[in-house]
């Protein structure tokens, strides 16, 4: 798998990751009011931006043609 998804990208991915999950878990433990199956999806949200940035592979950017990494010639 060539990787994609460069270290800025990784960090803020990371933090969008911890972002929806924590959100997700608010959800799930009745803090945040709102629907269980926003709950569901902010946390497979979590999930892969956990997985792309872990990998620093991404598929839509492999689709787009995209890639935020700095590769030394």
């Amino acid at each position: 798998m060539e990787t994609n998804v460069g270290e800025a990208d990784r960090i803020a991915r990371i933090g969008a990751g911890a972002v929806a999950g924590g959100l997700s878990l608010a959800i799930l433990a009745g803090i945040v009011e709102l629907g269980g199956s926003i709950a569901a999806v902010l946390g497979i949200v979590a999930v892969v931006m956990f997985f792309t940035a872990a990998t620093r592979s991404c598929g839509a950017y492999s689709l787009l043609g995209m890639d935020t990494c700095k590769r030394e010639i």
